[in-house]
């Protein structure tokens, strides 16, 4: 437990850290160069992972970071889900359009709706297809074909593009905010505008009893778990992030280790190439210390992030929060139905 005076210092020692690490950032925001569309550190489950990079590079219109925003907002990568709506498996066909358009990836002579291996090149093919339906439209390429995935391609044609459905729109949208989760950076990752703010707050629960499940409301004492404590923080500067670390791994692109800065979400996972074992999380101060509440008996403190189980870091987006808050909840929806 951290007593008064070494909490003056800490804060103080934060407060130098975050000042100077922004002002070292400065120049990080120009991005860098274009290359080929490359899958994020353990973003997608390795069972899946090549299944994915090489369906995603199947047509123009799609890539492997898109393909695997898709099949994460569809299911949240359950081979077993349905939807009340009689979707199915991973990418959450329906039997009738499965009917149509299922085809049978890995050659063993059979489509099943339920097999990955079958799902995932048939999601993709599906994609490519609808691309060429409206490939003289104007406008971007893969926003229509995932206009033309929600609402037909007949409506993107008709509209010349994105047509004024909200639903549409806000597919689009989740997609493409999910799809610089997915994908690994080119480049460097910009800094958040939020961060400072984010981190003051978990700094004001220093010294707080951990809680299983808790979230900081009355009821509970005002204690926190790992991901109720970065989930509050962020909640503090208007950014709503879903509750599940392994969801919250999605809400931003990820930066590398050595391109940490102070309000990154870090993450600790039991299995290193998939994010969905990640069973840790903490918000990066810099100088490799993060704030977090780990564990039954302990209290929200400072930790060193460089152990065996570190997984990745994430630098939280709005658009990226509010995407995969809409994505883990269509998937829990899928995941739930009988």
């Amino acid at each position: 437990m951290v007593g008064g005076a070494g909490v003056g210092l800490l804060l103080a020692f934060v407060a130098l850290l975050v000042v100077g690490t922004y002002s070292a950032a400065a120049g990080i925001a120009g991005g860098g160069a274009k290359g080929s569309v490359g899958l994020a550190k353990g973003a997608v489950p390795t069972m899946y992972q090549p299944l994915v990079q090489k369906w995603g590079n199947l047509c123009p219109a799609i890539n492997p970071a898109l393909l695997a925003a898709q099949l994460y907002q569809e299911s949240g990568w359950r081979a077993d889900a349905k939807s009340p709506a009689d979707a199915r498996g991973i990418a959450q066909f329906i039997p009738g359009t499965w009917a149509t358009h299922g085809v049978d990836g890995n050659g063993d002579g059979k489509k099943d709706i339920w097999d990955p291996a079958d799902a995932i090149p048939s999601a993709a093919s599906y994609d490519c297809e609808l691309a060429s339906y409206v490939k003289k439209v104007p406008g971007d390429q893969s926003d229509n074909m995932l206009a033309s995935y929600n609402a037909g391609a007949y409506a993107v044609i008709k509209y010349g593009g994105i047509p004024p459905y909200r639903e549409t729109q806000n597919y689009v949208k989740i997609i493409r905010s999910l799809e610089k989760s997915f994908a690994r950076p080119i480049g460097r990752v910009a800094p958040s505008q939020q961060a400072a703010s984010a981190i003051y707050y978990a700094q004001q629960k220093l010294g707080t009893p951990y809680l299983w499940g808790g979230n900081g409301t009355a009821d509970q004492g005002g204690r926190f778990d790992c991901s109720g404590l970065t989930k509050a923080a962020y909640e503090s500067v208007g950014i709503g992030l879903p509750r599940v670390a392994n969801d919250q791994y999605n809400a931003g692109p990820h930066p590398s280790r050595n391109e940490l800065l102070p309000g990154d979400l870090v993450f600790f996972s039991d299995d290193l190439g998939n994010s969905r074992a990640i069973h840790h999380v903490g918000l990066y101060v810099g100088g490799g210390y993060m704030i977090d509440a780990p564990y039954t008996g302990a209290v929200i403190r400072f930790d060193k992030i460089d152990s065996p189980d570190y997984f990745g870091a994430t630098r939280v987006t709005k658009d990226g929060a509010q995407a995969v808050g809409s994505a883990a909840g269509a998937a829990g929806a899928a995941g739930a139905a009988e």
